[in-house]
C-alpha cells in the first residue's frame, strides 16, 4: 500500500509540474526511493558561489574546504558567537548546488576530452589497420606485398644478428672499417686510372695516332678451319687464345695434377727421411705423416668434385684419389729407391775389389820399395 501511494504521489507531481508558478523557489521532492529536484537557474548558481565565497571553476577540494569552514562558523551546535541556523541552511543549500554544478562540469569536460582523444586516434583510412600499413591495391595484393615485406625484414634481422655475433666473437669492427676504407680508396684509385687511360686514348684518337695501325678499316680474318661455326665465336676465341686465356676447368685440372704430384713427392721424401728399420718412435712419426696426407687427399677430392661440375665433357671428368692406395704406392716407391741404392752400392764395392785385385802387385811392389 505504501509503495502504491508513493508511486501515485510521484505521478501526480510529475503531471502537475507545469502548473507550478515560476516565481516559487524550487525544492526537491522525495518520494520513496526517488528524488525529484527542480531546475537551478544560473543566477541561483552564482549566488551559491557567492555564499560559499568561491569563484566559478574552482576545484572540488576548494568547495569542500569552504563548506567545512562556514559550517563550523554558522552551525547552531558549534557554540561560537556567529552561530546562525538560517545562515547554516543557506550555506548547506549553496554547497549542494555548487557541488552538483562542479560535478556536472567535470563530467562534461572529461567526456569532451575522451571524444577528442578518440577523434585524434581514429584512423583516416581503416585499411591501414591491417598488414602494418604496408602495400597498396586490393587486399590480396596487399597481403602478398606484406608477406614479401616480412621476408625481407626477417632476412635483414638475421644478417644483422650474424654480423653482430661475428663482431663480438672476433672483434673485427675496427678491422672491417679499415678494410672498407682501404677498399674504397683502391676503387677510387682504379676508377681515376681508368678515366685517365680513357682520356689519353680519346686524345690519341683525336690526334690521329691510331691511323697508321696495320689492318685499320678492314674486317677481322675468319677461321677457315671451322666454317660451320659462327665467325664471331671464332674471332672471340682467337682473341682470348692470343692473350693467354684458359677456361676455368683447364686451370682446375692443371692445379689438381700439380697438387697430387706434389703430395706424392712429399710423402716419399718424408718416408726417406725416416729411413729404416721402423722403430716405435719412427712409426708414430709415420702415422702422423699419413694422417696429414689423408687430410690433404680429402681436400683434393673436394676440388675434384668442383672440377667435375664445370668440366664440359664427361670424358674429361676425374675420379677421387684413394689415400690408402697412395700411401702403399709411396711405400713401394721408397723400397724401390732403397733397392736401387743398395744395388748401386754393391756395384761400386765390386768394382773397388776388382781394381784392388788388378793393382795388387803394384801396391806390393811400392811397399817393398818403401821398405
Amino acid at each position: 500500500l505504501g509503495a502504491m501511494l508513493t508511486n501515485n504521489i510521484g505521478h501526480c507531481l510529475r503531471a502537475h509540474q507545469g502548473m507550478i508558478p515560476r516565481n516559487l523557489k524550487p525544492f526537491p521532492y522525495i518520494c520513496g526511493s526517488r528524488m525529484l529536484s527542480g531546475y537551478n537557474p544560473k543566477s541561483n548558481v552564482k549566488e551559491s558561489y557567492k555564499i560559499l565565497e568561491l569563484e566559478e571553476g574552482c576545484s572540488l577540494d576548494d568547495i569542500r574546504n569552504s563548506y567545512r569552514s562556514l559550517a563550523k562558523k554558522y552551525h547552531p551546535d558549534s557554540g561560537s558567537a556567529t552561530a546562525n541556523s538560517e545562515a547554516f541552511m543557506r550555506v548547506e543549500e549553496a554547497y549542494r548546488v555548487v557541488l552538483s554544478d562542479a560535478t556536472s562540469k567535470k563530467k562534461s569536460s572529461e567526456n569532451g576530452e575522451e571524444e577528442d582523444q578518440l577523434k585524434s586516434n581514429a584512423p583516416q583510412h581503416r585499411h591501414y589497420l591491417s598488414y602494418e600499413g604496408v602495400g597498396f591495391g586490393t587486399p590480396s595484393q596487399r597481403e602478398k606485398q606484406y608477406m614479401q615485406f616480412r621476408v625481407d625484414r626477417a632476412t635483414e634481422q638475421v644478417l644483422e644478428y650474424r654480423k653482430q655475433r661475428l663482431e663480438r666473437q672476433y672483434g673485427m669492427t675496427d678491422l672491417m672499417k679499415a678494410k672498407d676504407v682501404k677498399q674504397s680508396k683502391k676503387v677510387k684509385i682504379t676508377q681515376a686510372v681508368e678515366r685517365l687511360v680513357e682520356d689519353l686514348i680519346q686524345e690519341s684518337m683525336a690526334k690521329g695516332d691510331f691511323d697508321n695501325l696495320r689492318g685499320k678499316g678492314k674486317p677481322l680474318q675468319k677461321f677457315s678451319a671451322c666454317p660451320h661455326i659462327d665467325p664471331m665465336t671464332h674471332n672471340l676465341n682467337r682473341i682470348l687464345i692470343d692473350n693467354g686465356y684458359q677456361p676455368e676447368w683447364i686451370l682446375m685440372q692443371k692445379e689438381i695434377r700439380e697438387t697430387i704430384e706434389r703430395l706424392r713427392k712429399s710423402i716419399v721424401a718424408s718416408r726417406s727421411k725416416l729411413g729404416g728399420p721402423m722403430t716405435p718412435y719412427r712409426q708414430k712419426q709415420w702415422n702422423r705423416i699419413c694422417e696429414q696426407f689423408i687430410e690433404d687427399i680429402r681436400k683434393l677430392n673436394k676440388r675434384i668434385d668442383s672440377f667435375n661440375l664445370v668440366v664440359p665433357l664427361l670424358s674429361r671428368q676425374m675420379v677421387h684419389f684413394n689415400a690408402d692406395k697412395e700411401i702403399v704406392r709411396a711405400q713401394k716407391t721408397y723400397e724401390a729407391l732403397v733397392e736401387n741404392i743398395e744395388a748401386s752400392n754393391s756395384d761400386t764395392k765390386e768394382n773397388e775389389e776388382a781394381n784392388v785385385e788388378r793393382l795388387g802387385w803394384k801396391s806390393s811392389l811400392l811397399k817393398w820399395l818403401n821398405l
